[in-house]
C-alpha cells in the first residue's frame, strides 16, 4: 500500500521560508507524476506545484518565482521550498502522486481527479 507522510509546516512571518517534505513509502508504486497541493478554508483545493518523472516541472501562476519543488535522486521524498511567503499561502498543504495508468493529461495540468493518492497534509500558516 501507497503512503505519503508531509512534513515541515509551521508558522512564519510574511516574507519568510519553509521547507515542505514528503516521504514516499510504498515498493510497488510507481508514479509519473506528484504533485503538491493545498486547501485554504472556504476555497478549492488547488495544485500548486508539479514535477514528471522526467523532471519537468510547472506551477501555479501565484507562486511562480517564489516556490520550488524537487525529489531527492532515489525519489523517495518530495520537497517544496517556500520563499518570499504570502498571507495569501495560508493553506493545508497535500502531497499526492498520479498513477502511471492515469498519465494522459500533462503532470503540470494538476488534475485533482489524476491524483490516486494524498497524504494527510501539513499546516503551513503565514502571519502578515
Amino acid at each position: 500500500q501507497v503512503q505519503l507522510v508531509e512534513s515541515g509546516g509551521g508558522s512564519v512571518q510574511a516574507g519568510g521560508s519553509l521547507r515542505l517534505s514528503c516521504a514516499v513509502y510504498g515498493y510497488r508504486y510507481r508514479s509519473d507524476c506528484m504533485a503538491w497541493f493545498r486547501h485554504a478554508p472556504g476555497k478549492e483545493r488547488e495544485g500548486v506545484a508539479a514535477i514528471a518523472g522526467d523532471g519537468n516541472t510547472g506551477y501555479v501562476d501565484s507562486v511562480k518565482g517564489r516556490f520550488t519543488i524537487f525529489q531527492d535522486s532515489a525519489k523517495t521524498t518530495l520537497y517544496l521550498q517556500m520563499n518570499s511567503l504570502k498571507s495569501e499561502d495560508t493553506a493545508m498543504y497535500y502531497c499526492a502522486a498520479r498513477p502511471a495508468t492515469r498519465g494522459f493529461w500533462p503532470c503540470a495540468s494538476m488534475r485533482k481527479v489524476d491524483f490516486g493518492y494524498w497524504g494527510q497534509g501539513t499546516q503551513v500558516t503565514v502571519a502578515s
